[in-house]
């Protein structure tokens, strides 16, 4: 027996990476996942490398990031990784999820995968918010202020929770700490959370376009799949490297480059990119607490798919009503990520109502309606 299978250790690892039966007609879509993994690789190296040049101090923030990007050797690099490696991650992250949606990954027997999946979204998010805020700009400081104070809508306890939160009566030195104590641990807890990911997705194995059982045709691991695997990584690094050494500030907000005032506020409260949806979804809504309900429950939405998807056939290849009602999904989704950068004025405001009540519907009513119909069709067709 060869030692990758004789050593516990290179046992294990060879029962993920070489020998593990894959289907043979995952196509480029199931690349997303090991970028994602390099991603985050990518985001605690550089991490690291910045926490030891950062000071978590309110005074001192803003100007040890600065210190960085000029008087450390190399810092300026690592500062660009970080911050365009979080922009990489959640596209990465949001194509691993379509992905998932459109081949109905989430369906029995990987409901656990799925499960674990929208943990480490919802864990990916809240990181990303602290390492955004303890940068200490402008933006930083007034999302840090305006998100924290979202607490605040919780009915008997939101008033008491936020002082808590920010360790004082305002976001100030405490907060800063708190947010980058948080910043610097989450991560290994997700990084912990990807070899439960893992796990649960080696109980049953990938599943396939197709939407059929993979065990009729199946490859392993090594080495088409990891070759297959090098492609999608060799583009990803090319597309990375154009934005860290061409265009490094393109994905940030001009504001955030000014240091944290908390004496002027900024003309419009936009949050990165990748929360743009979710926050415009927040401001859809008049009342502050079902705003807040809604934001949260936006995301805990996808844990129910695998209950509201009544179909008995995995993934939308073959299904025309599902296909056109998840394109509408995404290209609705889109739209609520432009919304979430807008004034709230006429149009936008119906605009963006209109847009979260299709976002939620989708999943309580046309997932299970149109699975309910075409199961109708499938069993007619059968006949």
């Amino acid at each position: 027996m060869t030692m990758r299978k004789s050593n516990p250790y290179l046992a294990l690892a060879n029962s993920y990476l070489m020998d593990s039966p894959q289907p043979s007609s995952m196509n480029y879509w199931w690349n997303v996942g090991s970028l994602l993994g390099l991603c985050l690789v990518m985001q605690m190296a550089s991490g690291l490398f910045l926490a030891m040049h950062y000071s978590s101090n309110m005074e001192l923030a803003f100007n040890s990031v600065e210190h960085m990007m000029r008087d450390v050797n190399g810092g300026w690099l690592m500062r660009y990784m970080h911050a365009n490696g979080a922009s990489f991650f959640f596209m990465c992250m949001y194509l691993h999820i379509g992905k998932a949606l459109y081949y109905g990954s989430y369906k029995s027997p990987r409901v656990l995968v799925w499960s674990m999946g929208v943990m480490m979204f919802m864990l990916t998010m809240a990181t990303a918010f602290m390492g955004y805020c303890i940068v200490y700009g402008q933006m930083s400081h007034w999302g840090a202020t305006v998100m924290t104070n979202l607490l605040s809508a919780m009915p008997f306890m939101g008033t008491d929770l936020v002082p808590v939160i920010w360790g004082g009566f305002s976001v100030s030195n405490p907060t800063m700490q708190r947010f980058f104590a948080l910043h610097f641990l989450l991560p290994f807890i997700l990084a912990a959370l990807v070899m439960m990911h893992l796990m649960a997705l080696h109980m049953h194995g990938s599943s396939n376009p197709v939407g059929m059982t993979g065990n009729l045709d199946r490859m392993p691991m090594h080495s088409y799949f990891m070759f297959k695997d090098l492609m999608t990584v060799f583009v990803f690094l090319l597309m990375f490297s154009l934005f860290v050494f061409f265009s490094p500030n393109t994905l940030g907000h001009s504001d955030n480059y000014m240091p944290g005032n908390p004496m002027v506020t900024p003309a419009s409260m936009v949050p990165e990119w990748y929360l743009l949806p979710f926050y415009a979804m927040l401001r859809s809504i008049p009342d502050k607490l079902g705003g807040v309900i809604a934001m949260f429950a936006a995301i805990l939405m996808l844990l129910m798919l695998p209950l509201t998807d009544r179909s008995v056939m995995r993934g939308n290849t073959f299904k025309v009503l599902s296909k056109l009602s998840f394109y509408l999904f995404i290209f609705n989704f889109l739209l609520l990520g432009n919304l979430g950068q807008l004034h709230v004025e006429v149009p936008f405001i119906v605009l963006g109502q209109f847009a979260t009540i299709y976002y939620f519907s989708y999943f309580i009513i046309l997932v299970p309606v149109i699975s309910s119909m075409e199961n109708i069709l499938f069993y007619i067709g059968n006949k």
